[in-house]
């Protein structure tokens, strides 16, 4: 049940931050088993998608930090059934254009409006998720949004 509900957010929120379809899999494929293996630190009660999120992006941050050549962020990203709204509503250029933007991006700024947009986390679920402060966050999603 969480696979089939949560896969899109978290395959889409893997893809704009490794901006790689192989990549984002594996590390969709190892933060579902993360949280399998881990479901028993999980708060009753608390809401899943943040949780499952936050495990996502320690993924993505931990296999990023084992890299040693930085792919070109969003190279090879498609959209997935999951943007289907989106793309009836952007015309293909104008999706060419938020990609370059977002890779035009440090990779601290391009996180937090992939959480923020594409995730729908709140600030206080980003700033955990990527263990920083809400007004790191904050700051970041201003400058990200003013260079967009």
């Amino acid at each position: 049940y969480l696979v089939e509900r949560y896969k899109d957010v978290l395959y889409g929120t893997a893809c704009l931050m490794t901006g790689n379809r192989a990549n984002a899999e594996d590390c969709v494929q190892e933060a579902l088993f993360s949280a399998w293996r881990g479901i028993r630190g999980f708060r009753k009660g608390s809401p899943v998608k943040p949780w499952l999120v936050r495990i996502l992006v320690n993924v993505v941050l931990s296999q990023q930090g084992r890299r040693s050549a930085p792919r070109s962020l969003l190279e090879d990203y498609r959209f997935g059934e999951s943007f289907d709204a989106a793309e009836a509503r952007a015309s293909q250029e104008d999706w060419g254009a938020v990609k370059a933007s977002l890779a035009g991006l440090s990779a601290e700024h391009r996180q937090v409006v992939v959480l923020r947009y594409f995730a729908g986390l709140t600030t206080s679920e980003i700033a955990r998720s990527l263990n920083v402060t809400q007004d790191t966050v904050k700051s970041r999603l201003h400058y990200a949004l003013g260079n967009l």
